[in-house]
């Protein structure tokens, strides 16, 4: 049903299976191109589905985003934001929390087990129950790491896209929030793309801002934040131009992507006007 030309750009990716929609604020599905109703693994796009369901643990009051989890001194917004200092996918400390962007899994993994001593309720389970029943997003999961074990489609992500842009499970304010840069200045590697300064993220979306090499579009606004996944996923949302945009492929993230997924985005924000 694409009634947009752009996202048939999809075809000419070097993957087995691809599937992308485009959906406002509203909920209005744009366009669509592939199967949409395919179950992908998610990898780090998982993050973000993740994310939201803490956020919602933090408004029922089960957490704060400023009490203890992690190493020493780290809180439940240094582990949202990647400046825990955990490494990347060991349970260990390699900086203090606040001193560097530093991507992180094992952040993440921290950051299920918390929500889950905290609610009583696994976090698998947890973030079924706050964020992809209401939803209606039936066929996604985390089966395992909250920090890449998601699998879903483009039709459920869609719903969380529209979701993310004008909030029904969470205060405004918080996905306000969730989409403004922690810890200001904080440098360090966009696993991909290098090191950047600064390598801005918010909670558990990690955000434009002048990035340079980045996965969204030339485009796109500095306020645009998202996810990608190595997978070869990606899910942005591009505030600025009221859009957001999910594809989903079953080609692992390489050079293919970051060749295809800078010129896609410009041609759909093209498209849009």
């Amino acid at each position: 049903m694409s009634s947009l030309r752009s996202l048939a750009l999809i075809d000419d990716w070097p993957v087995p299976t691809a599937a992308a929609a485009v959906v406002r604020a509203d909920g209005t599905v744009l366009g669509t191109h592939g199967p949409v109703g395919h179950r992908f693994p998610l990898a780090s796009v998982t993050k973000p589905l993740a994310a939201y369901a803490v956020l919602v643990a933090y408004e029922e009051g089960a957490v704060e985003l400023d009490e203890p989890a992690g190493p020493p001194g780290s809180t439940v917004r240094h582990l949202l934001a990647h400046t825990s200092g955990l490494a990347f996918d060991e349970h260990r400390a390699t900086f203090a929390p606040g001193q560097r962007r530093l991507y992180s899994n094992a952040g993440f993994e921290v950051l299920g087990d918390h929500v889950a001593k905290a609610t009583d309720i696994r976090f698998y389970e947890y973030a079924r129950q706050a964020v992809f029943e209401p939803l209606g997003m039936a066929s996604t999961g985390i089966d395992g790491s909250p920090a890449r074990d998601g699998v879903s489609t483009v039709e459920d992500l869609v719903r969380f896209a529209a979701e993310v842009q004008a909030p029904r499970l969470l205060d405004a304010r918080t996905v306000a929030e969730a989409m403004t840069v922690q810890y200001p200045g904080t440098k360090g590697v966009l696993p991909g793309y290098g090191h950047q300064n600064p390598n801005d993220w918010g909670l558990g979306f990690e955000i434009r801002g002048s990035k340079s090499p980045h996965w969204t579009g030339s485009s796109s606004s500095l306020r645009t934040f998202g996810h990608f996944g190595q997978s070869g996923t990606f899910l942005w949302i591009d505030p600025d131009a009221g859009v957001a945009c999910v594809a989903l492929t079953d080609r692992a993230f390489g050079p293919w992507a970051v060749e295809a997924w800078t010129p896609f985005a410009d041609a759909v924000l093209a498209e849009l006007g």
